[in-house]
């Protein structure tokens, strides 16, 4: 098969070498589909074998489509800028391009929390189907939480090895995406006719965090597990009070 790699940027100078790092002998092509970033993603990209695409960011699921259409392979790895393969995956990925069984492959994927792997929360294993047969699988969802789905619901292979996700340096970090993240998701859910009360908000915190933290065995990954499980319910509140305002201000 031809392999090619779809990756989305934006600011991504500190996290898109080691993608493109990861990814060496094991595609055939690299598409990096960039919404005008203004650091130096560009100029890093330029030093490896990209074909860099500049195009105005719509959404996270539009521009992940549109980075797919603009690969030339049967075959589509896709990716985000922190992301990148371990040494497992290569081999398998590798492989499985010599002799594939199915039309999609999804393969595990690890989280670097500050510094920590992060293997409860409920964020590992956290399977994604990344691997497709060009054609057969679109990304959906609701911005900005998107997945790659088979057109035809069919069944999907599974591929051993990590992706490596480096989501966060900082707390800061972390609540720069609740911020960014959380008013693209009420914008969904407004648009989607939902609305939110103060009842509504509680019961959804309350039920994030027993999640995360307990059901999900959030403690047994130390502070990093209560940071998590912490700004997760956060997230929640944030979300559903600015859907919240904006449902108020509508109606006003």
């Amino acid at each position: 098969m031809k392999l090619s790699a779809a990756i989305i940027t934006f600011n991504e100078e500190r996290n898109i070498a080691r993608c493109l790092e990861s990814l060496r002998g094991i595609v055939d092509e690299i598409v990096v589909v960039d919404s005008f970033s203004s650091d130096r993603t560009k100029e890093i990209c330029a030093h490896f074998k990209v074909r860099f695409i500049e195009h105005k960011f719509e959404g996270h699921i539009q521009q992940k489509n549109f980075a797919i259409d603009q690969t030339t392979g049967d075959w589509v790895l896709s990716l985000d800028a922190d992301e990148a393969l371990d040494d497992s995956l290569k081999r398998s990925i590798a492989e499985t391009k010599s002799n594939p069984h199915f039309n999609g492959y999804g393969m595990n994927r690890l989280t670097n929390y500050c510094g920590h792997w992060v293997r409860y929360c409920g964020w590992y294993p956290d399977t994604k189907i990344r691997l497709i047969r060009k054609g057969f699988a679109r990304w959906n969802g609701v911005n900005p939480h998107d997945r790659l789905d088979m057109l035809n619901s069919e069944r999907t292979g599974r591929l051993d090895g990590d992706i490596l996700h480096y989501s966060f340096y900082s707390r800061e970090d972390h609540l720069k995406q609740i911020e960014y993240f959380g008013d693209i998701a009420a914008g969904e859910l407004f648009s989607r006719g939902r609305s939110s009360n103060w009842l509504l908000i509680l019961l959804k915190v309350l039920a994030q965090f027993i999640k995360s933290y307990f059901v999900k065995l959030g403690f047994l990954d130390g502070s990093a597990g209560f940071t998590i499980s912490r700004l997760s319910a956060y997230a929640t509140f944030r979300k559903y009070y600015k859907l919240m305002e904006l449902r108020k201000r509508k109606n006003k």
